[in-house]
Order: structure tokens, then sequence, then C-alpha cells
């Protein structure tokens, strides 16, 4: 697959390893929707799963800690009316989470804190704007409140979430379905995939393309394309005789490729991962049971074949932590979340040192969640750089703000046909709206109400548990 030269690189030993049974998530209907999105999202607190539901869209959200056997009643993220095709962590607010839909609608939730007690069927906002399904969904890396969406309507939206409103929309640049979108380092540029085989970079406020090019895979089946921390574009794809391929590309000169790979012959849909702070890209391939890992280099051949784990079971889909949720003690370099037919499956990546000491080596300074900027900045041109963060002594999570929607005056919107805000209430982090003190106080009443009732049945199984205990030791 590619030239077997031993090259010194301290990721070349780097071994991935599945966790046990007991701290999987077991018992999940992922969704079989034909969408190929990774279907799973994961911060330091919570990992989202899309599973089938019965009568729209629905996603779990679990406590990192909530592993084993999740019950078939456990409350879901359901307020879609049609399937949920990709889900996005907030990077700036580790409780915010946004979704798009073939209901052709995005919306953002609030979790609470602590994960969820009961459903949850009212957004924070919903963002309408699509004239068909959505089905990539992207937060700006670094201004608050920003987030893209694409859709099967051709058409990019750039949103400000705090206001609710469709800032920017790239039309008629996008001749057929967007299969990939995804923001460059201080999310002053975007690059997309499209099934016209063209792989485009879009300054988006200035709405124009400053680079593209057409058959940049000359396959039929779907590409991706991601930014790289030095601004080069990294893509996946299929060669005119359907093997995999991934390519390296210059956005100043994309007329030929810095680095073209073949791969294999297999025709699952590669979903790339990047670690900037590393500069690996791990590739996950639908329906694959492996993951391979290349690091990106400035020299030839650029993109170097590190290894390959493989596990037994195909992946439904694959969710990535963040670096700042890794565990910096038994050099993890990345965790992934594998999404089996009916259960999520962790992964750690480690590479083998046997001290016990900090490896700066291996964590340089990483993105934390403070954004650089504010959505209005952003909008009006401003670009802000990833506010780092040290992992010297692990990553501490700092309190995170409650996301507010301010409801702007409907004759200052274009008479608002693109924008319908609606407000969440189901939470004790009421976050705004003209509810009176009595309806907020309702809702947490109901909620002590719930997390009283769910106290009193754990008290009761751990009494069962004991006296079964008793019995054993008899």
């Amino acid at each position: 697959m590619f030239r077997r030269v031993v090259r010194a690189s301290k990721f070349r030993h780097v071994f991935g390893q599945a966790l046990k049974n007991d701290q999987c998530y077991d018992d999940i209907r992922v969704s079989r929707v034909t969408w190929d999105s990774s279907f799973c999202a994961v911060n330091p607190k919570f990992v989202a799963i899309i599973i089938e539901a019965s009568g729209g869209g629905a996603f779990l959200v679990l406590p990192l800690h909530k592993s084993g056997r999740i019950d078939k009643a456990y409350p879901t993220v359901c307020g879609h009316t049609g399937p949920v095709l990709d889900i996005d962590w907030c990077p700036h607010n580790d409780q915010v989470i946004a979704s798009g839909s073939e209901d052709c609608t995005v919306m953002v939730w609030q979790i609470p804190e602590n994960g969820l007690v009961t459903g949850l069927s009212e957004p924070v906002v919903v963002l309408e704007g699509h004239s068909k399904r959505v089905g990539i969904i992207t937060w700006h890396p670094t201004a608050r409140n920003v987030l893209l969406s694409a859709g099967c309507d051709n058409l990019v939206i750039i949103w400000n979430v705090g206001t609710g409103e469709a800032m920017i929309q790239l039309e008629d640049m996008h001749p057929d379905v967007i299969f990939s979108a995804c923001w460059n380092r201080n999310g002053s540029l975007i690059c997309t995939a499209c099934k016209d085989k063209t792989i485009r970079v879009i300054d988006p406020r200035k709405e124009e393309i400053v680079g593209e090019k057409e058959k940049a895979h000359e396959g039929a089946r779907p590409m991706r394309a991601i930014f790289l921390s030095d601004g080069n574009v990294f893509t996946t794809g299929f060669s005119r005789m359907s093997e995999r391929q991934l390519a390296l590309w210059n956005p100043q000169a994309m007329d030929e490729a810095i680095s073209v790979h073949e791969m294999d012959t297999s025709n699952g849909v590669l979903l790339p991962f990047y670690d900037p702070d590393t500069s690996v890209v791990y590739l996950c391939g639908k329906g694959d049971s492996s993951i391979r890992y290349f690091e990106i280099t400035d020299e030839a051949p650029f993109v170097h074949y590190l290894s390959t784990f493989t596990t037994k079971e195909p992946q439904r889909g694959m969710g990535y932590m963040p670096k700042r949720g890794l565990d910096v003690n038994k050099c993890e370099i990345a965790r992934f979340y594998k999404l089996h037919e009916r259960k999520c499956e962790p992964i750690i990546m480690t590479v083998p040192r046997k001290s016990d000491l900090f490896q700066d080596d291996l964590y340089p300074d990483t993105a934390g969640p403070d954004c650089a900027i504010e959505a209005e900045d952003w909008f009006e041109g401003r670009n802000g750089e990833p506010i780092l963060i040290s992992l010297k002594n692990g990553y501490v999570p700092g309190k995170n703000r409650d996301l507010k929607v301010v409801k702007k005056n409907i004759l200052d919107n274009n008479g608002g046909k693109n924008t319908q805000l609606s407000y969440l209430s189901k939470s004790k982090n009421t976050l705004i709206g003209n509810d009176s003190s009595e309806s907020k106080l309702e809702e947490i009443l109901k909620e002590i109400k719930s997390l009283k009732d769910l106290v009193s049945s754990q008290e009761k199984r751990i009494i069962q548990l004991e006296e079964q205990m008793s019995k054993i030791a008899i």
C-alpha cells in the first residue's frame, strides 16, 4: 500500500486497544439511515449517538461514565420530526449540541449538567432555512455561537445561534449534494466536497471561491475534505477503478496534488479524523473493521503510513474525543467511540512510554474550550486563533455558560422568514424567554420530583443488591 520505509517517528508504535465490555455502552439501537456521517459525537462530558426512533428522529446523550447496558426507557433528545443525520458538540460549551435532520431543520440543544433525566423535546433554538434534508452540521472553531449547516438543497448556511439568524447563505456554488464541509484552524475559510467531484475552498464572508479542484477523486462514491493546521487540505475519495484514495492539496495551487495514495478496493466511505497537535490523521471506513493512521509531514511523501488497528466487528459510525478529554497519564493520544449495530465501544490509542512524567512532546498546548471572539466580531471580518491550554495536569472543566438566544425585533429581520425561535424550559437552567416565574418554578419542581423518584428507585435497587449479597455470603 505504501513504501515500507522505516522512518523515525514517535508515533510509529502507537497501538490501539478496545476497552472491556463493562466500559462499553450496550443495547443501543444505532441509526440505520443511509447517510455517510459519523452518527456519533463526543466531548469530555458526554457521548451522543444517533439512534433508531419511531415517529421522528432522536439521539442519545450519555454521560461518559454511564457505561454498561443502557435501559430502553433511557431519555432521548427527540424534537425532530424526521431522522437525525448529523450531530456536533459545541467546542466552547460542553452542554450544547446541534443536530441536523431530514425534516430540513437544524436544532440547538442545551443538555443539563448531569445528563438527561427526562426526554428533551424543546430545543433552545430552531434554525429554519433549508428546503431539503440537512446532512452536515459543524461549529466554528474559535467564534462563539457560529454554526455551519449544509443540506441536500446544495446550500451552505452560516448561522448566528445567539440570535437565531441565517447570516450567510452560499448559494449557486455547489451544483449537487454537498458530502462534507470543514472549517480551517481559525475559521476564516471552509472547504467542501461535492457530488460533482470538486473540492472547493471558500471564503464564506466574501462569498467567493478561493480555490477549487475538479475531479479531485474521479470515482463516483462520496469524498471527504478536511483542513490541516498548516492550511493544506486532506481528502479521501475513490479512483475511477473504485480504489480508495487519499490526497493532500495546497489551496493556493490545486492543479496538482502534493501527494496521492491508493489504498484498497473496499467501498466504505473513509471518515478522516485529524489531530492538529500531532499532525496524525486517522481514517475510519464505514463498514470497515479497521482504523488506519498516518502522519502528515513537510517531507516527501508527505503522508506517512503509521499502522492499522483492526477489530472483528465492522463500524457503523465513529466518534472522536477532543484532545482535552484524553488521559495524559496513560500517554493516550486519541480515543474513538466505535458504533456497532447494538453498542458503542471506546478504543484508545496509546504511545508506549515507560516514564510516569508528563510527555511534553506528545501533548503540546491544545485548543481549549474558550472562544477567541464573539459571533458579531467574526461576521464583521475579524479572525481569532484558537486559545490554547496546557494538559500538563489534565483538563479541568470550568463552568459552562448557558446558551442565550436573544429575540430580535421581527421588523429588523426582513420579516423573519428563515428564523423560528423556541426556548428551552425543561431544565433548571432555564435559558430565556418571557415565561412567568411561576412556570419556571413549576419546571424546577417537576425536575426535582423526577430526580427524587430516580434516587428512591436507586435506593430500592441498592437494598435488593445488598440482600442478594447477604444471601451469597451465607
